[in-house]
């Protein structure tokens, strides 16, 4: 059950990202946070969902993009309409975090612990998710320190961030809670091997809890410039517009937690995924004959391995392997799928020739 400290807990999800390695199925009009990839609910609305029983809605405020804001706000009508913090303009994560926590603060105080999740992850494990988050909340509120939960890892995967733990510093909502002795960065497969084996590392989920004078100071030390911007904006709600390029675009990963000292992680095993790319989806949905294929109908004649998205089609597949084939209405994307965390190249090039409408 939820601790009694989850009585003070907020949440700011962040909704703001274009998921560009889940074109051309993901778009900036219909980013990927807006779509179903397992069963019929969306992945912001799976998002939300989970913390039914944890927090209510109107204690959920979504961050996100002017140019997916109508997208968003049709995925979550039970979110007060008051609750949306619409960027200017994309800066990355920690400016989005900043101004969350200042909106935070004004409506319910400093002291309130807030929690940061991403929009775009699937949770197999609800019922142990809001265990994690609800002891996260409470460690965060005890210690007063920045909390991430970290998820045991479950193969050498190279496309993920890790955490490398320490020793225990004590026991809050039941979960243990370890010193995060560094960040480290996607490694390559061997490291990664490396890292599985020596049971020292977590994956970075990205999922974050502390109090939000926590965050604050800790701006105020790592971003100082972030931090001024957020004192500016606490006087004068209304200055977004002006006071956003004061932010500094950078990750929080980067520019507080990977150089604070006071960070602590509970590990956790949620059945998580961050659904970060096409070659995701056969942990995601798993696998059949011919690979991972959403379709109408299916012929496969010595196919292996692929991953195909075409649900209103029948797809027929002979002698191919390890691809990803993606139909939309305007798009049909043919790659490799170890290739599969490059898409950006694609989306660059589209935006050199002049082709925006495709993305």
């Amino acid at each position: 059950m939820p601790s009694q400290s989850c009585g003070h807990l907020k949440v700011l999800v962040m909704a703001g990202g274009r998921g560009t390695r889940f074109w051309p199925l993901s778009r900036a009009v219909r980013p990927k946070q807006c779509i179903a990839l397992s069963g019929e609910r969306s992945l912001i609305q799976q998002t939300v969902d989970r913390l039914n029983g944890l927090v209510k809605p109107e204690c959920v405020l979504i961050a996100t993009g002017r140019d997916m804001e109508q997208a968003v706000r049709q995925q979550l009508p039970e979110i007060p309409a008051e609750n949306f913090l619409v960027e200017p303009r994309g800066r990355n994560t920690a400016p989005c975090i900043a101004w969350g926590a200042v909106e935070i603060a004004r409506r319910w105080g400093g002291d309130t612990v807030m929690a940061v999740l991403p929009a775009d992850h699937l949770v197999a494990d609800e019922v142990s998710f809001r265990q994690v988050l609800a002891a996260a909340a409470e460690g965060a509120s005890r210690t007063n320190s920045l909390v991430t939960i970290g998820i045991q890892p479950t193969r050498p995967e190279t496309g993920f961030g890790y955490l490398k733990v320490g020793g225990e510093l004590g026991r809050w909502g039941g979960k243990p809670f370890l010193r995060v002795r560094r960040f480290v960065e996607k490694p390559d497969v061997e490291t990664a091997r490396t890292f599985l084996e020596s049971k020292e590392y977590l994956w970075n989920a990205g999922m974050f809890c502390w109090t939000v004078d926590a965050i604050r100071d800790a701006y105020r030390e790592y971003l100082p410039g972030t931090w001024a911007a957020m004192e500016a904006l606490t006087h004068q709600p209304s200055t977004i517009e002006k006071l956003w390029e004061r932010f500094d675009a950078t990750s929080v990963d980067y520019g507080v937690m990977e150089r604070s000292r006071g960070v602590l992680t509970v590990p956790a095993d949620l059945g998580w995924s961050d659904v970060g790319a096409w070659s995701a989806l056969p942990a995601v949905l798993g696998a059949s004959q011919g690979g991972t294929l959403v379709a109408k109908e299916k012929v496969i004649i010595d196919a292996s391995g692929n991953v195909v998205h075409s649900p209103d089609k029948l797809v027929a597949l002979l002698g191919v392997e390890g691809l990803v084939i993606v139909d939309t209405p305007d798009v049909l994307f043919v790659g490799r799928l170890d290739r599969a965390q490059d898409m950006r190249a694609i989306n660059e090039e589209l935006e050199r020739r002049g082709l925006q409408r495709y993305l």
